[in-house]
Order: C-alpha cells, then sequence, then structure tokens
C-alpha cells in the first residue's frame, strides 16, 4: 500500500489528514515534531511527506520548517514533500518549491485538490521509481558488457543503443556474416569494429572498405586485385582488400553500391573464398570475415533487379539495425561530452539545443559541430549560438524539431493544468526538467 507521511504537531491536523487519506486506501503515518518525523522515515520507507511550515516552537517565521525541509531533502532527495503553509509562509514556500519541494498547499487546505495532489505525486514517483530501476538495470547491463568484451571507450547510454552492442557481441564469435544498416553516420563502422575486437580473428587486420566512394569500374579491383595491365593506369600488381584482409575482418561498407559484376564475385568469395585478381587466371585462397553495412534498403534494390537476391541473404545472416541519433537521444549530451573531452563545459542553453535538434547527419554531424564549437567559442563555456545549428532545425526553429521544442504559453498553462499545478508532473509531460519549466512559468506570468 502507498504511504504517506503527516509531520504536523497539531493532533487535529494529524487526524484529518489521515482520515482523508485512508478513505483513498493511502497508509498515513503521523509524527508530532520534526524529529520524530525523521525517525519514522530512518525506520520504514514512505512514498511521500507532507510537512507543516510552522511547529510549536516557531509559529511565525517558519524557520523550524524550512529546517526540517532542507534535512528531508539531504537525507532521502528523492522523496516528494508537500508543504503546509500559512498566507505568511507562502513566499518562502515558494523559494522551497524552486529549492526541490514538490509543492505547496495553504491552510485550511482544500480536500479535493490535496487529495489530487497526493495522488499525482504518488503515480509520478511510482513512475519514477520504475524509470531508476530501469536505468539501473541498463547500468548493470552496460557495465556487463564492458566487463565481458572489448568495447574500447564506446558512448552507449540508450537502450537502443546497447541492444545492438549486445547484438553484436554476441554474434562476435562466430564467422557467420553480420549485415550493419543505418543511416549515414550513425556509427555502423564502430559496431563492425566491435564485432572485430571481440571475433576469434581479432588479432588479424580489420580492413574497411567504402563502396559508395570508388568508382564502379574500380571497386573490383580494390576487392580482389589486379595483374599489371588489367586496366588502364594498372602499371603493376597489386593485392586487392580481400588479400590484406585474410584473417581478419573485411568491412565493406556502403555495399549497395556494388555492380552486379562484383556482386557476383562477392558471392563466390563468401561461399568457397576463392577469388581472381583482375586480369589474372590464377585462382587464389583467403580466410575472412566479412562485415557489411548500407543505408539503403537492400530488400527493395533486391526487388529492382539492382542487388542478387542469394549475396542479399548470404550477407544478411545477421542483421544488427543501428537506428539513428535521432532515436536514442540518451547518447546525445554524453557523445557531446565525449568529443569535448575536457577541452569546454556545455551551457544549458546548449545542451537544450543539442537535445531539440534533429540530427540528420547522425553522430558524424554531431561530432563535427562539437568539434567547431569548441575551437570558435570565445571562452570555455559552450552557448547555443556557438553550436551554430541550422535554424531550420534549432529549438526554437521550424518544421524538424521534435517535441523539446519552445512551448507557448498556452501549452505550458494546459500542462499545468492538466497535472493539477505539480510543477514536476507538467515538466515531465513537456520534456522538460523542471527547472526548465519554472524559467518559462516566469517569463509568461504563471504560477502553479
Amino acid at each position: 500500500m502507498r504511504t504517506v507521511l503527516i509531520i504536523d504537531d497539531h493532533a487535529g491536523v494529524g487526524e484529518a489528514l489521515s482520515l482523508l487519506l485512508s478513505l483513498h486506501d493511502i497508509e498515513p503515518l503521523v509524527a508530532a515534531s520534526p524529529e520524530e518525523g525523521l525517525a519514522r522515515l530512518a525506520e520504514r520507507r514512505v512514498d511521500l511527506v507532507i510537512q507543516d511550515m510552522n511547529f510549536s516552537a516557531d509559529t511565525t517565521s517558519g524557520a523550524e520548517g524550512r529546517a526540517l525541509f532542507h534535512q528531508l531533502r539531504g537525507r532521502h532527495p528523492d522523496l516528494p514533500i508537500i508543504l503546509l503553509t500559512a498566507w505568511t509562509q507562502l513566499e518562502q514556500a515558494v523559494a522551497l518549491v524552486k529549492a526541490g519541494a514538490a509543492d505547496y498547499l495553504a491552510k485550511p487546505w482544500d480536500d479535493t485538490k490535496l487529495l489530487a495532489t497526493v495522488e499525482n505525486l504518488l503515480e509520478l514517483g511510482e513512475n519514477n521509481r520504475e524509470l531508476r530501476q530501469a536505468r539501473h538495470e541498463h547500468r548493470q547491463r552496460r557495465d556487463d558488457l564492458r566487463r565481458r568484451y572489448r568495447l574500447d571507450g564506446l558512448v552507449a547510454e540508450s537502450p537502443a543503443l546497447l541492444r545492438c552492442v549486445e547484438l553484436a557481441c554476441q554474434v562476435a564469435r562466430s564467422s557467420a556474416p553480420v549485415l550493419i544498416t543505418g543511416p549515414n553516420g550513425s556509427g555502423k563502422e564502430r559496431i563492425a569494429a566491435i564485432v572485430h575486437e571481440n571475433s576469434a580473428v581479432a588479432d588479424g587486420a580489420f580492413v574497411a572498405v567504402n563502396c559508395g566512394a570508388l568508382p564502379g569500374d574500380l571497386i573490383e579491383a580494390e576487392l580482389f586485385g589486379a595483374d599489371s595491365g588489367a586496366y588502364t593506369g594498372a602499371a603493376r600488381a597489386r593485392e586487392g582488400r580481400f588479400e590484406t584482409a585474410d584473417g581478419g575482418t573485411l568491412f565493406l561498407d556502403e555495399i549497395g553500391n556494388l555492380p552486379l559484376a562484383g556482386q557476383v564475385k562477392l558471392l563466390r568469395v563468401l561461399e568457397t573464398g576463392r577469388f581472381e585478381r583482375l586480369g589474372s587466371s590464377r585462382t587464389r585462397q583467403t580466410t575472412v570475415r566479412v562485415i557489411s553495412a548500407t543505408n539503403a534498403d537492400l530488400r527493395a534494390m533486391v526487388r529492382a533487379g539492382t542487388f542478387r537476391e542469394d549475396l542479399y541473404y548470404r550477407l544478411n545472416v545477421i542483421e544488427v539495425a543501428l537506428p539513428g541519433l535521432a532515436e536514442r537521444p540518451q547518447d546525445i549530451l554524453p557523445l557531446a561530452e565525449f568529443f569535448l573531452a575536457g577541452r569546454a563545459t556545455l551551457s544549458d542553453d546548449a545542451r537544450e539545443a543539442l537535445l531539440a535538434y534533429p540530427w540528420p547527419g547522425n553522430v558524424r554531424e554531431l561530432k563535427n559541430a562539437i568539434e567547431r564549437a569548441a575551437l570558435l567559442a570565445p571562452a570555455r563555456l559552450i552557448s547555443e549560438a556557438d553550436l551554430a545549428l541550422p535554424a531550420a532545425h534549432a529549438m526554437h526553429g521550424g518544421a524538424g524539431t521534435r517535441n523539446l521544442d519552445e512551448p507557448s504559453r498556452e501549452v505550458v498553462l494546459a500542462a499545468l493544468e492538466a497535472a493539477s499545478g505539480v510543477v514536476s508532473r507538467a515538466a515531465q509531460s513537456l520534456g522538460l526538467s523542471r527547472q526548465a519549466l519554472y524559467r518559462r512559468m516566469e517569463r509568461y506570468g504563471l504560477d502553479a
């Protein structure tokens, strides 16, 4: 059962609140002094505290109530606290709300409003506990991966990316081909490197080829090598990437750009391990772990006849679908800090702008933005302006923004009304921190 601790030295207040809460399936605990309240909290867990601001030792200034609040906040930082205050302490109560109190109610209170506030905070507390548990389990999974596998400083805070890393590590020890799909700049080569670093051929070479960066008539020579005179400009024999990667891993990025003739040869290598250099009849043998990646829809290319179906299924034994950065926002700020490497600090408005921007260029774009800001910022504190994000997607801009856009006065007011004035709940619904919502409330002349 949900439990609320009432700390008030007036017996009548404790009895009235206890009756009200009991009628709504909430277990009340009553303490008649700050000392007794702190002792109760040391004995058992409670879900919420309702504390008076005036105690008999000091009935006018609220000093004892403020001291109790700060003791509660210091010992139990996640515990929601509702302040009961007389009209003379309203200004102090507002200050304490900004310091972390969940809400305040003036005496005499309205039963309906008090119950709504308590129910909202209890529900929010349950959600927060579940979120903390999920984060704890996530950290355990992440730390377990780092203990068991070589991840070499990988920044992975989002569940979406963690699932990809787990799958990459699980399949690493097999020799099965892996296909990594995802948008440009999302980190496909980094996932490929993780597969290699945890594979049975980790001591071998990791050779990466960007099939999209090579002219179609040179891709085959790049992959399989060529004898002298095999094509115009081939003055001497050269080995291909399959020979270079022998005993290790070959990473074929943008595999959808491989021409059909090259696809036939690649399929043969995957099936038999044999190939010939361009212009040569000598068959060579190789043992290579092949990992491929693409941002294209290979299934659609198969249907269009531009990608071989048999090669697609040969490459796609295991698919690791890497989400774009917009789908894993938990990674944005940790990645930004990683790229900064202590050279500068992000201001609050810069952090909000980073979270609001949709990152169409993904991790690569984020890295470039941070590198540029770190070089050009006039101080070690990077502001939103220093990031120079495109205006069409900036935090206060138009199309392309997500739900973290600047909320209007009407949106903030509606969120506060829906949350019965509970600022923390309204902030959560808007995707803002409580401090950020307070700034907007002050700007719009609103209070809870």
